[in-house]
């Protein structure tokens, strides 16, 4: 079954030619780059800018952040203003989540950590649980990011899945996705979202080992994995069932913060990223035409 949806992937992204061949090399970013080291102070506060807060500084970064070093391999999310709350970024090959309740953007914050990796001349993979296929594409035209482009260049493949389909067919799919997205060459993989195939789940420890198990199949495939959750009804820090936060490298929490007489505005805070120093403030953000770009001043 896995094949058949995977194969489906393929096809759409490329024709059959990487059936029997090894993935190509990756051709040149089809998007431009933005400009680096651009100037930005975190003490500017244009017009127009929510809650008061600072844009999102292209270059200067904390003090504690400057001359850093690793030895351990580094990527960006590719998202404004949060790359700088990490400490040169997330380890490669992560398996991350984003936790947050309903229109907060996790969608968009797995499209944009595709985007950084495809415009950087990496391949991704993108599996929809709970939209159709079309309508992640036409989410990404809407902001004029080329993933049809990659698509036909090859280097990414949309796939939506039936997540009933998939909850039946876990552990086929537990033992052929690494292998397939590998085949493919992905460097980066979303799935969107985990908390669908939880909710096939009716028994509580059937639902924690099943989760368990195909957070374990993802860390095998080797790639930087992102997922997405929706938050608990009742404590806006956690997932909605609770499990997937101790079973990934790293956890990000979007939020609505409600204050009486006040607008509601979207906040996001770093809850964990294993072997990595990262800011523990919790920034406002905004959903914008270019995706999600989260200010530099603290709403706390």
């Amino acid at each position: 079954m896995t094949e058949d949806w995977f194969e489906r992937a393929l096809r759409e992204s490329d024709g059959d030619q990487r059936s029997d061949q090894s993935p190509p090399e990756a051709s040149a970013p089809a998007e431009s780059r933005p400009d680096e080291g651009a100037e930005g102070s975190r003490d500017d506060f244009p017009e127009g800018a929510p809650f008061g807060g600072a844009q999102a500084p292209a270059g200067d970064l904390d003090e504690e952040f400057d001359d850093f070093e690793s030895s351990v391999p580094r990527i960006d999310l590719g998202i404004e203003g949060l790359d700088l709350m990490i400490r040169g970024g997330i380890p490669e090959t992560s398996l991350i989540v984003v936790i947050g309740p309903p229109g907060a953007g996790k969608s968009t914050f797995g499209l944009q950590f595709l985007r950084q990796g495809l415009r950087s001349g990496e391949k991704g993979v993108f599996i929809a649980l709970e939209q159709s296929r079309d309508s992640v594409i036409a989410a990404a035209r809407e902001r004029d990011w080329p993933f049809e482009e990659y698509i036909d260049d090859g280097r990414l493949a949309v796939v939506d899945m039936d997540p009933i389909q998939m909850a039946n067919s876990l552990d086929t799919i537990q033992d052929e996705l690494p292998a397939l997205i590998q085949r493919f060459g992905a460097d980066r993989l979303v799935v969107d979202s985990v908390s669908v195939l939880e909710m096939m789940y009716s028994d509580r420890a059937q639902r924690r080992s099943e989760i368990h198990e195909f957070a374990r199949s993802l860390k095998r495939i080797g790639v930087s994995t992102c997922l997405t959750s929706e938050a608990s009804d009742s404590v806006s820090h956690a997932s909605r069932y609770g499990i997937i936060e101790y079973l990934t490298d790293a956890v990000f929490l979007m939020r609505y913060v409600r204050e009486e007489n006040r607008e509601t505005r979207l906040a996001v805070e770093i809850q964990k990223i294993r072997d990595t120093n990262h800011s523990r403030e919790t920034k406002p953000y905004e959903l914008t035409d270019d995706g999600i770009s989260v200010y530099q001043t603290s709403i706390f």
